[in-house]
């Protein structure tokens, strides 16, 4: 019997995040969550994750902080005995027109948007190299691809997670390391489902396949980026919108 693939998932306490989880571990995939939330708000994915007959642990850290990143991969690899697979998925927004945007709501979202994707290549690109072996997907936006109103901060950090990708891709495929990227359109989450229907119309009026997307859409693509199946695809950017950035 193979020993498990391991994967590292930012942001994975709930969400995207922890439909991913719960679609790798479904793989056999050993899960390492790692969140900014206190491990009380990830207990419902971790549960979940060890029913599924898997190794799950959970880890605090904020992504943007570069020396906190570094120990929780160490700590990470020490647990688990390497990581295989990086999944980056933490983000967050603070949307406003730039007229109204503070420096403060610019550099939050870069650091943990962007600066945070660096951080974990960084650190867990060497593990992956020793064993020359690595499959890193990085979660960007079609916001990042086409701009949007009112997300100059959001809308700038998903981009650059394309130029990083891309980048990754290059430097390391010869260690047998790919990088892909996977840019959700409007996904179904708490957030969408407070919008009026009014507001909802609106959104279905863009998207050419008249609805939004499932978490478990974007979760799809990352296991398809991450099997063997995939194993000749690297610095792509896979959009899964519907149809909305065409």
């Amino acid at each position: 019997m193979s020993e498990n693939r391991v994967a590292l998932i930012t942001g994975a306490g709930r969400g995207i995040g922890a439909t991913i989880a719960r679609t790798l571990a479904a793989e056999k995939t050993d899960i390492a969550i790692v969140d900014y939330s206190d491990e009380s708000a990830a207990a419902e994915t971790l549960a979940a994750l060890k029913e599924a007959g898997v190794t799950a642990r959970y880890y605090r850290c904020d992504v943007s902080d570069f020396a906190a990143t570094k120990a929780v991969v160490d700590q990470i690899v020490k647990d688990f005995g390497k990581i295989d697979i990086l999944v980056n998925n933490a983000g967050i927004t603070a949307d406003k027109l730039i007229m109204r945007m503070e420096e403060a709501d610019w550099d939050r979202v870069l650091s943990i948007n962007l600066k945070g994707c660096f951080n974990m290549i960084k650190h867990v690109t060497p593990y992956m190299m020793r064993k020359r072996y690595g499959r890193i997907v990085s979660i960007s936006s079609v916001v990042g691809l086409m701009g949007n109103a009112g997300q100059a901060n959001y809308a700038a950090s998903k981009a650059g997670i394309v130029g990083l990708t891309k980048t990754v891709a290059k430097e390391f495929g010869a260690r047998n390391i790919t990088a892909n990227a996977v840019a959700p359109g409007f996904i179904k989450t708490a957030m969408t489902d407070a919008l009026t229907e009014e507001q909802k119309q609106a959104m279905y009026k863009l998207i050419p396949l008249g609805a939004l997307g499932e978490t478990q859409d974007i979760a799809n693509a990352v296991k398809f980026l991450v099997s063997d199946d995939a194993r000749y695809i690297t610095g792509v950017v896979l959009k899964v919108d519907g149809g909305m950035y065409i």
